[in-house]
């Protein structure tokens, strides 16, 4: 029957008429007879229902029930009615609906080919001359795909906008959590809310602090100043993880071929740390070792000490160190992933409509910066305004600003420690030589009659001769462990530095009360100085905490009723995140692989007997590494791939004997203990 013939169901309703709307029978079910499986199954379901009343109801209640037909037709007619009305006529429905879009789609497909003004054959014909290259749609495709990608970047810009107003009008507040999402928490450093010093009651300043690690970037950064040599060494360690994970993942499938268990977390582990000396060795002079089998020893000793930029004075084009510093130039490896985070971060302010009037890219050092506002002074700045600093450090500075911080802290103890004691001794000085004024004065009037009273009695030392560990300011520190003193978080210090100056703020209005002498207009002149720089150096991030890879430090300034630099900035630092960063990812969730039902030969359904090629593919960092040791032998590449080791057999295994029945693994073991001890694995 062509599709034209089929009867148009959405124009015909009939309760017998096949494939009409509300139609009991439908073309779709051919030869059925569907009155026939319709009695059945109610037959069924009465005979179910009068069984049960028979064997739950005494003899005298069936016969007095038993009335007017019996029950057994009301039954029947009960079912017949409710099934056929409803279940029955919306699958009739739904087939007829489904034989109405297969004719809608032919028709479409054949006005389709008849709208066509090129035939079949010509377009085969040109796309057989012109090759893969010409006559072909491809730079229509990839305009599509961008527009269709700008076009999913702003719905979901728009979403996460809506998803940050409404946290934050269900929190009744602006918080860390306002900012970064939960699945990149775990990146900040620091996030603190305080009141401007200018606007306490109307404006707010927030820093937020965020560390992406070397291992989390998706495209490694590299300093300026690193050098070739370094490059194309951390290029080959990456072929090598790359080549130890291939080894333990061919592996694994062995083992599950062979019916034996699965590896654990740290025999993977222990597997992959035994199959790094078949890749690499300690051997640096010897020109043999497996070190030197990708790239020769001879290339790293003409790239020794190669960086960035070749002197004008000895450069020459056509030398083999010049060449070879020019392969590894062309991948961009050395820019790739700081342009890549620059360029993100600029183009997402861009589409936030989150302008910025002043940014300064520092290149060789790997360091942005990016003002909303030229303008440093508060004083003629708006209350909505941001700042960011993109700085990559590696642990040879993180080494040199811990330093910097401790010279820093220490010199703040000094200072306050000064002022402290100059205040001390004027407060002595001012006191009347016979009168009590504080505790000291009264301790050290009662000194004698406590010693007469007490001490000479139970020969107990007095309370002056007593070694005092606590100071009254802060609590007693403990010892420092190897942790501590390796990653120092200054927290005693500081608390100890808040308090003093607090104390000695309080201790001046005590001495001078209303009057204003030079010596207090000059002690607090310099404790209102040393409050403001230890407010910032507070604020400032602490080195120990960090750690290698990027910086991305954020100082916004926002109206506490209005908060939109606030909300837009939480949209920015996601979608930062999200494109910078792979984020953390746990091992031992990572390590699954897929299920081997789905790579077995004896399932697979193909045409022919070909057997799909399972080698890697090979990506660009080794393509040019085999242009580095274009001069090696060609084996040599060759004997770097190491089969993975031979796999003992079982210890209950007896030789010459293969275990028909293999172990079934831990998945196996909670699929039989869930289906009730039936085993539903067939096979392996």
């Amino acid at each position: 029957m062509a599709a034209i013939d089929l009867p148009k169901s959405p124009n015909v309703f009939h309760p017998e008429k096949p494939s009409a709307v509300g139609s009991r029978n439908s073309l779709a079910q051919e030869y059925r007879d569907q009155q026939n499986e319709v009695n059945q199954l109610l037959e069924e379901e009465t005979n179910k229902v009068i069984n049960h009343l028979s064997a739950k109801l005494p003899k005298d209640a069936l016969e007095r029930l038993d009335v007017m037909g019996g029950v057994k037709e009301k039954l029947y007619n009960y079912f017949n009615q409710n099934y056929q009305n409803m279940f029955n006529r919306y699958m009739v429905t739904s087939e007829d609906e489904m034989v109405k879009k297969v004719r809608n789609f032919i028709d479409k497909e054949e006005t389709k080919v008849l709208a066509r003004y090129t035939p079949k054959e010509v377009g085969d014909l040109l796309d057989a001359v012109g090759g893969a290259d010409k006559f072909n749609t491809g730079e229509i495709e990839k305009s599509m795909v961008n527009m269709y990608g700008h076009l999913q970047g702003h719905i979901q810009r728009g979403v996460n906008e809506l998803e940050t107003h409404t946290n934050s009008i269900l929190r009744q507040k602006t918080d860390t959590g306002a900012f970064v999402r939960g699945e990149n928490a775990y990146s900040i450093v620091k996030c603190a809310f305080k009141d401007n010093l200018r606007k306490p009651k109307t404006v707010s300043d927030v820093k937020l602090s965020v560390n992406i690690l070397d291992s989390e970037l998706i495209s490694p950064i590299f300093h300026y100043q690193v050098t070739v040599e370094y490059l194309i060494k951390d290029l080959l360690s990456k072929h090598i993880i790359d080549s130890i994970d291939r080894t333990i993942e061919k592996l694994k499938d062995d083992r599950i071929d062979a019916g034996q268990e699965e590896l654990s977390d740290s025999e993977i582990i222990f597997n992959k740390i035994n199959q790094v000396e078949d890749y690499t060795d300690d051997k640096v002079e010897d020109p043999k070792s497996k070190r030197y089998a990708l790239v020769a020893k001879a290339v790293f000793e003409r790239i020794s000490d190669l960086r960035a930029e070749v002197d004008p004075a000895t450069f020459d084009q056509q030398n083999i160190r010049e060449n070879l510093k020019k392969i590894v130039d062309i991948e961009n490896i050395r820019n790739r992933g700081f342009n890549t985070a620059i360029n993100s971060i600029t183009s997402i302010l861009d589409t936030s409509r989150m302008g910025y009037q002043y940014i300064e890219n520092l290149k060789n050092a790997r360091e942005v910066i990016i003002r909303e506002y030229e303008d440093l002074d508060a004083a003629n700045l708006p209350d909505e305004r941001y700042q960011i600093k993109l700085r990559y450090f590696d642990n040879a500075q993180l080494i040199e600003d811990r330093k910097a911080y401790d010279v820093q802290m220490t010199s703040f103890e000094t200072e306050v420690q000064h002022l402290w004691e100059i205040l001390d001794v004027i407060y002595q000085g001012k006191k009347p030589p016979f009168k009590v004024q504080d505790y000291k004065d009264l301790a050290d009037k009662s000194r004698a009659k406590i010693r007469k009273a007490f001490r000479e009695k139970d020969g107990q030392p007095e309370y002056e001769a007593i070694e005092h560990a606590w100071d009254g300011i802060s609590f007693v520190r403990p010892a420092e462990t190897e942790v501590e003193a390796s990653n120092r978080t200054y927290i005693y210090e500081k608390d100890k530095l808040r308090s003093k100056l607090i104390l000695m703020r309080e201790r001046i209005k005590t001495m001078y009360s209303y009057l204003y002498p030079v010596e207090r207009r000059v002690m607090e002149n310099q404790l209102a100085f040393l409050e403001s720089k230890y407010t910032t150096f507070e604020y400032a991030i602490n080195p120990y905490h960090l750690q290698p890879g990027i910086l991305l430090d954020v100082d916004i300034t926002s109206i506490k009723r209005k908060k939109s630099t606030l909300d837009a900035m939480a949209n920015v630092l996601n979608e930062f995140l999200s494109g910078v960063s792979k984020g953390f990812t746990d091992a031992a969730f990572a390590s699954f692989s897929r299920r081997r039902s789905t790579v077995r030969e004896d399932i697979s359904q193909s045409f022919g007997d070909e057997e799909v090629s399972s080698a890697p593919k090979t990506d660009s960092a080794s393509a040019y590494l085999d242009l580095l040791n274009s001069d090696g032998p060609e084996s040599v590449a060759d004997e770097v791939v190491v089969k993975p080791k031979a796999i003992p057999a079982p210890k209950n295994a007896k030789p010459g004997v293969v275990d028909a029945k293999p172990r079934r693994t831990e998945t196996q073991k909670k699929a039989v203990s869930r289906s009730g001890g039936r085993s539903t694995v067939k096979g392996r």
